[in-house]
């Protein structure tokens, strides 16, 4: 049950790591904390936390140092924190492997909102029983093991990046409006907010697509939303593809 979850919180300031403790303990979640980069890494292995609260602006080794380091062995889910709102720092963190950005300040409301967010995307979805979904020759798709075959290849899934794919696929032909992706991949909260999922279209297509900027897989309905091939037609059955 998510009452009973460990939330890590990484800052390098006390008064802020209590603040977000004593709201997140009143959301009902465990908490522990470590006050820079390092201490965060050690308390991953040992604690092995549901999900990270990282801030940015730490010594030692900062939050985006950090995140490097924990993907190498750990696909928690990490909120960042940061004093900058800029797109810059945002893509990084989310290219590093972050599932969430939190700009500073923020309410109590806003990242116990968001920590829920990212944690129902992490939750096993129907499709992971399924055997692997083999689109054509080239592709085939393994959401048991949060993989992509392509060419004989595996290539590891994010979490955000699965469940993105599975909603796309389990409407295979259908286009499916940005909103409606938007709110089923990262919650009704996030409704109004299409750079994240701009965003992910494109780590899928660099992971699954032979040519990117000329998809075979996800078509880009423009102003509307995105539509996945419908594989389960006769091949004598061409789509017509839109970037």
């Amino acid at each position: 049950m998510e009452a009973k979850k460990l939330i890590l919180v990484v800052d390098d300031e006390e008064r802020m790591r209590r603040f977000v403790r004593m709201n997140l303990e009143l959301e009902g979640y465990r908490v522990s904390e470590a006050a820079d980069g390092l201490e965060a890494l050690d308390k991953v292995r040992q604690e092995m936390p549901a999900l990270v609260v990282l801030d940015v602006a730490m010594p030692r080794m900062d939050g985006f140092e950090a995140l490097e380091y924990l993907r190498e062995f750990s696909d928690v889910p990490v909120i960042m924190l940061t004093v900058k709102g800029e797109e810059e720092d945002r893509v990084r963190g989310l290219d590093l492997g972050a599932d969430d950005y939190v700009t500073k300040p923020f309410s109590p409301r806003e990242l116990a909102s968001r920590i829920r967010a990212v944690l129902r995307r992490v939750e096993p979805s129907p499709a992971e029983a399924a055997e692997p979904v083999v689109i054509d020759e080239r592709l085939a798709i393994d959401f048991a093991s949060h993989e992509v075959i392509v060419e004989g290849k595996r290539i590891k899934l994010r979490p955000t990046e699965r469940r993105l794919l599975y909603n796309l696929v389990e409407n295979a032909g259908w286009i499916v409006p940005h909103e409606a992706l938007v709110s089923k991949v990262w919650g009704p909260e996030y409704r109004d907010d299409r750079s994240l999922l701009r965003l992910y279209i494109n780590y899928l297509r660099d992971k699954i697509e032979p040519d990117p900027s000329n998809p075979r897989y996800i078509f880009t309905e423009r102003g509307v939303g995105y539509r996945f091939v419908d594989f389960k037609r006769s091949q004598s059955q061409p789509q017509e593809r839109l970037r």
